[in-house]
């Protein structure tokens, strides 16, 4: 067998892995509202990237009250919820991207925040905008390693 035969048997046994790999897994967690026009994550190879979550009280779409401390903490209980659904953790996130309605709200949100990240923190941007879904004050997306 010459080697360039061989090289191509070896590809060809190697690159459908390597594909299926990478392919695009939807996850859904169960009781996510029906009907949204967006998955709950999105795992690529190791990648497992959030979408946008907010402080939701489970199977509702009611936020917790009290402002801003309070939607921060079950905002980050809810991505713990998909996290671990996808079998992932808060120790594994890399990286986040916090939106809140107020930038007045920033040190309120830091205060819960730092809490879930109290070591080895991820990678973070937090910017404040004119309105979130549902009259939520914080939105939080974020991208974690899954598997091995």
């Amino acid at each position: 067998m010459t080697y360039k035969v061989a090289l191509a048997v070896v590809l060809l046994g190697v690159l459908p892995a390597a594909a299926a790999a990478q392919e695009k897994e939807v996850i859904q967690v169960p009781g996510a509202l029906e009907g949204m026009p967006f998955s709950s994550a999105v795992r690529v190879g190791d990648l497992l990237y959030l979408s946008g979550q907010i402080g939701t009280l489970p199977g509702t779409r009611d936020l917790p009250q009290g402002g801003v401390g309070p939607e921060t903490r079950q905002t980050l209980e809810n991505i713990r919820g998909v996290l671990e659904h996808a079998g992932s953790s808060l120790e594994r996130v890399v990286k986040c991207t916090v939106f809140l309605a107020d930038i007045a709200d920033y040190a309120a949100m830091n205060e819960v925040y730092r809490t879930y990240f109290p070591e080895r923190p991820p990678a973070r941007s937090t910017v404040a905008g004119s309105g979130l879904a549902l009259g939520a004050r914080v939105e939080i997306e974020c991208i974690a390693l899954v598997g091995a």
